[in-house]
């Protein structure tokens, strides 16, 4: 009697350690998004000063400024993870466009104002990056352990899921875009 009470003791601290780490496991995922999230929402208030900035020297690249703040009105909008992922994408390749109009014009490239931007903006870009990987290898953790014998007993017992990495669906969205006058 005292052998079988000891195992079910085991066992059920077993079960609550692995359901603490999932807990937790989800919890920083959560806040990985959240960073990401933080993030995005910089970049996407930096980009209206970013392009009034080139529009003053390039005015006739209408298209390359409608095709950004499109891009960033989608990205503003709430999505899914692997959706955001897409949009996000989408959003990069017009900025990179942005920067290879801006390229074409020295006096832009010379001015105080555009340079600070393209450093904040290259700042943050940085930082998506980072809080990524951090969201990302956290996510991995996770889906292991859902996915893992013994924890995924534990896991489908209280619905924990699996969550999306964030990531660009298209290996093509890694190409740098072609700009052609």
């Amino acid at each position: 009697m005292l052998v079988a009470l000891a195992v079910v003791a085991a066992v059920a601290l077993f079960a609550i350690t692995i359901y603490n780490k999932l807990v937790s496991l989800k919890n920083l995922a959560e806040e990985g998004w959240s960073g990401i999230d933080v993030q995005l929402k910089r970049r996407t208030d930096l980009i209206p000063n970013l392009l009034e900035t080139v529009k003053g020297y390039a005015s006739h690249e209408k298209e390359v400024f409608e095709e950004v703040t499109k891009r960033r009105s989608e990205s503003m909008k709430p999505h899914s993870i692997d959706e955001q992922g897409r949009t996000e994408a989408a959003l990069s390749q017009s900025l990179m466009k942005l920067m290879a109009v801006a390229e074409n014009y020295p006096e832009l490239k010379a001015d105080a104002n555009f340079r600070q931007l393209q450093n904040e903006l290259s700042a943050i870009e940085d930082e998506i990056q980072k809080s990524r990987r951090y969201y990302n290898g956290t996510v991995r953790e996770l889906n292991t352990k859902v996915e893992s014998f013994p924890s995924n007993l534990v896991a489908n017992a209280f619905s924990f899921n699996k969550f999306p990495f964030f990531e660009l669906d298209n290996p093509a969205d890694r190409n740098v875009p072609q700009v052609k006058f």
